[in-house]
């Protein structure tokens, strides 16, 4: 099929180049504004306790989860007249707009209410709306209210914050990250190419191939916003992950084309033979770094599932362009790929001789790899203590949902609610709801006697019971006879004085779920601590799917590439180990808060999607490098006489033809993630901390070190497999 495809390719290069900017023109106008349809939510699990409460509470007693928040701040105290004018203009221009479920203001609660509404020095007050339209339309609603209401004047200054806020924050602020990101990535990996190839030409060629998967990939996730939620965060994934293997698989086809064409063979010849080895090489990495990351669409959250969406499309469409659009271009530019070789002309600057050729037995990487096996075991010992003690911070992780803090400083929703953690008796966002179904029958007198056990369970500050007019300060009914019970459904908040994330805080949900209900009926329970732990068990309850998915998937993979039973095995534990050193670093960096949190805000616990999310991308990019490395040691150990010596020489050799290619894809790989450091959203430059450390952690210590031993100590039994799966692999196995 590839070889088909190569001479197709060969005979219209530029019919296929045509083609191929068409489409990229047509993705460019489809793709490029599909930020404003992506929705900056989705770490909730909807089949979560938490989410049928959120549901529960907006359909029965009309108060809303998608909070705005407006804060107040005047010299001239909260109650002067001034303050107390703009507090008033600002509720009714907010139960005009249309968009507000529920208000709750300072200025016109009720007393015990409005206390908890004022900040401690006198200063600030709050207005609180519930937005309609969940999670995606709230943020749009937000952002239009914020841009005409969130003017200071009369000596009053207005902030907004809320939940809403946060998620209209985080999409504009994306979108700057992005413009930061590829402006950062593009240049250094076009500088870092340069050098790699030398010539200016094939430099370019994997930045065309890049921005052609990047603008694919983004066509498809419009696509699907119309079928389903997409969140914003998927688009950082898919300009790092499109550039970094556009730049991979460019990379190998162009090093195994000049090293046929090294080799004496003419250039169609050449192209053709480098299509039939690398090009399955890239068909292979693709396809398995594809289904590692399918596995996040298993995930019920679509935050994880918008990254199996990105990182799929991407994959799939990178993969196509560097089989179709680097033939075409190398086969248009003949001798010329290597024209403008910098390279060259900086030796002549310096008058310095062109590098003599050297045999692949003389260069770093095989003699390193020899010297390498010839001290398997204290090698293999050394790497793997130093990769499982630095792994170790992670098994006290703690994790969480994220909250405002993931925003940088200067963002009002961080400025709103770092003061109402501070200056406020009541932080509303750690308050627990509790709702209990078909109380019709229970008589009041229950319920209080329910609300006053919830009251006795340890750090509960207040509770408000559904005997008032007024419950979480929100206004439910009229003034007068509001009972907080609707459709048979009672409606508590608890007030808690545990801190979020902490063993007083699980204690303390413990307790509620373990009191029986008024009159014994059932209690369901949401936001605070619930939130947390929804959040953590909605990916663990699908844990255990997801790596056996993923572990049967690659092993099956490899098995079909090496006929072996062996080197799938050894690939799964050493990808498996590549990733505790970064989980560690997570860990130690912005949960304990060394290195300062890395510029973040360290709130003791890292976003509980994280270190799965990381697991199943950078797991899968291991593969990539697996499936380079092994590939090309099967093409040796195949073609020689598959003696113990034939083994170790097809290790040396694989290593030193991949070695370069590997390390120069990895470094500009690493390039690309790196750039997301420099988002300004924490969670995002976490996760391109930990990108960045696995990558290279992998391409460097597993790939080039742990690799060599332990194939050096398994031998010939790396290629062994059972006799019924050896012919299962000569019928259907792939073969050179």
């Amino acid at each position: 099929m590839l070889e088909r495809l190569a001479r197709s390719v060969i005979a219209a290069p530029r019919l296929v180049l045509g083609v191929a900017l068409l489409i990229a023109v047509g993705a460019a106008i489809f793709g490029v504004p599909v930020t404003k349809y992506l929705a900056a939510g989705g770490q909730q699990d909807p089949n979560s306790e938490s989410a049928y409460v959120a549901k529960a509470l907006t359909e029965k007693f009309d108060i809303s989860d998608q909070s705005l928040v407006f804060m107040l701040t005047s010299e001239q105290g909260v109650q002067s007249p001034q303050t107390r004018a703009v507090a008033a203009d600002l509720e009714r221009k907010l139960k005009d707009s249309g968009v507000v479920l529920n208000l709750t203001s300072a200025w016109t609660a009720p007393p015990p209410v409005a206390g908890e509404l004022f900040s401690t020095d006198g200063k600030s007050g709050l207005i609180v709306a519930g937005l309609t339209g969940g999670e995606n339309l709230a943020q749009k609603h937000a952002a239009t209210l914020i841009k005409t209401l969130a003017i200071d004047r009369d000596g009053v200054s207005i902030k907004a914050g809320g939940v809403a806020t946060l998620y209209n924050q985080i999409v504009t602020q994306t979108e700057k990250d992005l413009l930061v990101m590829e402006s950062i990535a593009i240049p250094i990996s076009f500088v870092v190419l340069v050098w790699i190839f030398g010539g200016l030409y094939a430099a370019l060629l994997p930045l065309v191939v890049g921005v052609f998967a990047i603008l694919g990939a983004m066509s498809i996730l419009r696509g699907l916003t119309y079928l389903t939620d997409v969140s914003v965060f998927a688009l950082n994934l898919t300009v790092a992950l499109g550039l970094a293997l556009a730049i991979d698989y460019s990379l190998l086809i162009i090093s195994r084309y000049r090293e046929e064409v090294s080799a004496g063979k003419p250039r169609d010849e050449a192209l053709v033979l480098t299509m039939a080895t690398a090009g399955r090489t890239v068909l292979f990495s693709a396809l398995t770094v594809a289904l590692a990351l399918v596995a996040l669409i298993l995930f019920p959250i679509y935050f994880l599932k918008s990254f199996g969406y990105a990182g799929v499309a991407t994959v799939f469409v990178g993969a196509i362009a560097a089989l179709v659009i680097v033939p075409a271009v190398i086969t248009l530019l003949g001798d010329r790929i290597d024209a403008l070789d910098v390279r060259r002309l900086i030796r002549k600057v310096l008058g310095r001789p062109e590098p003599a050729a050297k045999d692949v037995t003389e260069t770093f990487w095989y003699r390193t790899t020899k010297r390498v096996m010839a001290r398997a075991v204290p090698i293999g010992i050394l790497i793997v203590t130093a990769l499982v003690v630095l792994g170790l911070p992670f098994l006290n992780g703690k994790f969480g949902f994220p909250d405002d803090r993931v925003l940088p400083a200067s963002a009002s929703a961080h400025q709103v609610g770092n003061e109402i953690r501070r200056d406020f008796d009541n932080n509303s966002s750690t308050n627990l709801s509790v709702i209990a179904e078909g109380v019709g029958p229970v008589r009041p007198p229950e319920i209080d006697r329910y609300a006053t056990e919830l009251s006795k369970i340890e750090d509960v500050k207040e509770v408000a019971a559904p005997t008032g007019a007024f419950i979480r300060g929100m206004k439910v009914g009229p003034p007068a006879g509001a009972t907080g019970i609707k459709d048979g459904t009672a409606f508590f908040t608890i007030q808690t004085g545990a801190k979020p994330y902490t063993p007083a805080a699980d204690r303390q949900l413990d307790a509620v779920h373990a009191l029986p209900g008024p009159g014994g009926v059932a209690v369901k329970i949401g936001g605070g601590a619930q939130l947390d732990r929804d959040a953590v068990d909605g990916i663990v309850h699908k844990l255990p799917l997801v790596l056996a998915i993923i572990a049967i998937v690659t092993f099956v993979l490899l098995f079909l590439l090496t006929g072996s039973v062996v080197l799938p095995l050894k690939a799964l534990v050493l990808n498996v180990l590549s990733l505790t050193a970064t989980f560690g670093a997570l860990v130690w960096i912005f949960q304990e808060g060394h290195l300062g949190g890395l510029g973040t805000e360290v709130t003791g616990t890292i976003v509980a999607s994280m270190p799965m999310l990381l697991f199943c991308i950078a797991f899968g990019l291991s593969m990539d490098y697996e499936v380079f490395l092994i590939s090309r040691i099967r093409e040796y150990w195949v073609a020689s006489g598959q003696t113990r010596a034939d083994s170790d020489e097809a290790v040396a050799l694989g290593v030193a033809r991949t070695g370069r290619v590997v390390t120069a894809a990895a470094v500009i790989m690493s390039i690309a993630f790196a750039a997301l450091m420099a988002a300004q959203v924490s969670f995002m430059r976490m996760f391109g901390t930990g990108l960045t450390i696995a990558i290279l952690v992998d391409a460097t210590v597993i790939r080039m070190l742990l690799v060599p031993s332990f194939m050096r100590i398994l031998g010939r039994f790396n290629w062994w497999a059972p006799k019924p799966l050896v012919k299962l692999h000569e019928r259907i196995g792939v073969s050179d």
